[in-house]
């Protein structure tokens, strides 16, 4: 079939590239003109595991081109993807300026039948502000197994955000139990692991640590607490109030953490922060909580030099005061103290005795639960873990 994308951030893009390599032939189009040059150049402006191979692969093959014209697109398609940012408004909810504007701009140049399909996560009744007819474009997928559900508008656009508000609250969940492991002397990882064995909870997103962030979950629970609002639903107000603000409490731990490894001031100290993508094998950095951790450790007067594996860039637009580092031990040079703020692989593969050797004080702070306690303790290292403040022993052999 022949698609558009409008809009060519990490969800448009991403989303074009798959398209492409399904088969479908795809124009792609965005109203920033460096981009549309950079993805058709084959260079992809932000890092995803194994898109650019893909973006370069199905420019290669003719399936893929890009335009900022929306005269081209309507021409070019038969449906068309809207996937552009819906980010948060002033007042918790949605903004959905971009989504209108871009509908607007495409709305005179369409003069055959086509299917106008909202990507982006938009709040429960805009599908019926905007076109609604229907088109088959998944049909290898469904060829192969994969569902189709079909039900109303309404709840079609409850979908997606029901799962992010859930997937939040699974995340907040254990962090809250994180802090009573902290109250009780527990081991919240030993905990995590035990509820994940049962099969009505899983493991998946049961991770305790900093905390959720990036482009969708904190901004749609937001969204959805303020959709909730206006429909007189304070139950679903208040729980989606609770899982932000103990998403939120997790980076201030954080911040205590430091400020008590240090001394109890963290004016002057040197810190190194390891991780600033809001999650690993991604340079996204919106509402990182590693990057709202840096900014108040700024702002208390420390001096943090960071380091990632791919996100330095993208976060020098943000916060410009930080030192980044191009290794993890020019990062930790001198440190009063390491904060380990994003799970990236090669971090759990640094040496414990090697890092020793350039820190001024050997303080980690794991605020991901990922890396070998027994370890970097081995090696002389103070070692703090939110939801572990004291070690477990070693669980009783069965009888």
């Amino acid at each position: 079939m022949r698609l558009t994308v409008i809009g060519t951030g990490y969800l448009g893009l991403t989303h074009a590239v798959c398209m492409a390599d399904l088969g479908h032939d795809v124009m792609g189009l965005d109203v920033d003109a460096d981009k549309v040059a950079r993805a058709s150049n084959g260079d992809a402006p932000f890092f995803e595991p194994g898109l650019e191979p893909l973006l370069r692969k199905n420019l290669e093959a003719g399936r893929l081109r890009f335009t900022t014209s929306f005269a081209e697109v309507a021409e070019f398609g038969d449906v068309h993807f809207l996937c552009v940012n819906t980010p948060q408004a002033a007042g918790g909810e949605a903004d959905l300026r971009h989504i209108h504007s871009a509908a607007d701009a495409l709305a005179p140049h369409l003069w055959r039948p086509c299917l106008v399909a909202g990507k982006s996560t938009v709040p429960v009744g805009t599908a019926r502000s905007l076109a609604d007819l229907l088109r088959q474009v998944y049909g290898k997928l469904l060829e192969a197994g994969t569902p189709a559900l079909v039900m109303d508008l309404e709840t079609a656009e409850l979908v997606k955000v029901s799962a992010n508000a859930f997937l939040a609250t699974k995340i907040s969940f254990i962090n809250a139990m994180a802090e009573i492991c902290e109250k009780a002397g527990a081991d919240v990882v030993r905990l995590a692991d035990a509820l994940a064995r049962d099969d009505r909870i899983g493991k998946r997103f049961l991770a305790p640590g900093l905390g959720f962030g990036g482009g969708c979950l904190p901004k749609d629970i937001r969204a959805f607490q303020s959709t909730a609002r206006e429909l007189g639903v304070e139950s679903v107000v208040n729980l989606l109030g609770e899982v932000d603000a103990i998403n939120l409490g997790r980076r201030s731990r954080v911040i205590e953490l430091a400020r008590d490894v240090v001394g109890g001031i963290l004016a002057g100290r040197r810190l190194a922060v390891l991780g600033l993508a809001f999650k690993p094998d991604s340079d996204d950095v919106r509402d990182s909580p590693s990057l709202h951790v840096c900014g108040q450790l700024l702002r208390e007067g420390a001096l943090v030099s960071v380091h990632d594996p791919v996100a330095m860039g993208n976060a020098a637009r943000i916060q410009p005061g930080l030192r980044y580092a191009g290794s993890v031990s020019e990062a930790a040079a001198g440190a009063d103290a390491v904060l380990h703020l994003t799970e990236w692989a090669d971090y759990r593969l640094i040496d414990p005795a090697m890092l020793a050797t350039v820190v001024a004080q050997q303080n980690m702070i794991d605020a991901r639960c990922a890396l070998d306690e027994d370890a970097w303790r081995s090696a002389g290292w103070s070692f703090r873990v939110l939801g572990r403040e004291h070690r477990c022993p070693a669980a009783a052999p069965p009888v």
